[in-house]
C-alpha cells in the first residue's frame, strides 16, 4: 500500500505554505518539489548564533538569541537532509567542543537560557552534567555523515557508556540512543543494544502498538498525557534497527496510524505538552515534514 500518495502530498504542501516558517517551506521544495539546496541553507543560516551552535527558536520550545544543543542538532539534522552536513560539521564540531562536559557528554540545556522562554521540561543548571539524550542524536547525525573531528570520538565513548549502563529509558533517550547505533561504526555492538533497548521500551510499554487500544500503552513519567510515541517513532525508517523491535503487523498499523493522523488542514498534530501559543504554530510544520518522510521512506522500501 502506497500511503504517502500525491493527495496527502498536495493536502500537506498547502499546510506548509499556509501555516509554516520559510525554513519549513523552503524544506519542503527541496524534498519535495525540486528546490535546491542553498536555499535551505540560507533559510537555516538565520538560527546561527554568535557562538557557533542554533537557537533563536529553530526548535520552537526554546527561544531567545542562546544555542542549545538540541537546536544545534535539529540544524545538523537539515544539514544532512541538503546534503551539506560534512561541509558544516567541523566548525559545529568547534562550538560542541565548548559546551561539552569532562566526561564527554553534551547538557541537555545551556544556564543562559533560563533568562529566555522556554518549555519547563529543559534542564536549565548551573553546572549541567552531559545527558545521553543530546549527545547521542548528535553524535549519531555526525556519524551518519562520516564527520571525523577530536570531539566525536569522545561523544561516543560517552555514549557507548551510557548506553551500557541502561536498565531503563524513557521515549526520547531511546529515540536518540537509536540515533547513535543507527549510524555508530561497531554494527554488532550496536545491534546488541538496540536489541536490548528495544526490549526496555516493550517491556515498560512506551510505545502504541495498537492505536485502537491505547490504554494499552504506558506514559511515562514527566510526559504530557497521550504523549506515547507510536511504532514509527522509533522506527523512522524500514532500516532502523529499531525495525527489528517490532513484527511486520505492528509496522503495518503503525504506518496507518501515522498517516490516518494527517488532519483536514493537511498537517499532522503534535503530541507534547503546548506550553506556548508557538509549540503547535511552529512544531506542526516540522511534524507534518517528518510523517512525509517516515511514510516515503517505508513506500520506497517495498
Amino acid at each position: 500500500m502506497t500511503r504517502c500518495t500525491p493527495q496527502r502530498l498536495a493536502d500537506a504542501e498547502r499546510f506548509i505554505w499556509l501555516t509554516a516558517r520559510v525554513l519549513e517551506q523552503r524544506r519542503f521544495e527541496h524534498l519535495h518539489t525540486g528546490g535546491t539546496a542553498e536555499p535551505v541553507r540560507t533559510a537555516l543560516e538565520a538560527y546561527r548564533c554568535a557562538d557557533g551552535g542554533y537557537g533563536y527558536g529553530l526548535e520552537p520550545d526554546a527561544r531567545g538569541p542562546i544555542s542549545q544543543p538540541l537546536q544545534t542538532w535539529t540544524a545538523l539534522v537539515i544539514l544532512d537532509e541538503i546534503g551539506l552536513c560534512a561541509e558544516e560539521a567541523p566548525a559545529i564540531c568547534d562550538h560542541l567542543t565548548t559546551i561539552t562536559r569532562p566526561d564527554g557528554g553534551v547538557p541537555g540545556g545551556d544556564v543562559r537560557l533560563r533568562d529566555y522562554p522556554h518549555a519547563p521540561w529543559i534542564p536549565v543548571a548551573e553546572e549541567p552534567e552531559g545527558v545521553l539524550l543530546s549527545t547521542a542524536l548528535l553524535a549519531g547525525v555526525l556519524h551518519k555523515n562520516g564527520v571525523e573531528h577530536p570531539w566525536l570520538a569522545g561523544a561516543t565513548e560517552f555514549c557507548w557508556k551510557n548506553i551500557d549502563a541502561l536498565t531503563g529509558t524513557h521515549p526520547y533517550e531511546a529515540i536518540a540512543a537509536i540515533a547513535f547505533l543507527d549510524h555508530v561504526p561497531d554494527r554488532g555492538r550496536a545491534r546488541d543494544a538496540a536489541e536490548r533497548i528495544g526490549g526496555l521500551i516493550r517491556a515498560a510499554g512506551y510505545v502504541l502498538l495498537d492505536p485502537e487500544h491505547p490504554e494499552r500503552a504506558q506514559v511515562a513519567p514527566g510526559y504530557a498525557p497521550g504523549e506515547i510515541p507510536g511504532v514509527c517513532d522509533y522506527a523512522a525508517s524500514p532500516t532502523s534497527l529499531a525495525r527489528e523491535w517490532f513484527t511486520d503487523a505492528e509496522i503495518e498499523r503503525g504506518l496507518d496510524h501515522l498517516a490516518a493522523q494527517q488532519r483536514e488542514d493537511g498537517g499532522w498534530p503534535i503530541h507534547w505538552l503546548e506550553w506556548s501559543p508557538s509549540t503547535a504554530l511552529e512544531g506542526r510544520p516540522r511534524v507534518a515534514l517528518d510523517a512525509l518522510r517516515v511514510l516515503k521512506a517505508y513506500d520506497e522500501a517495498k
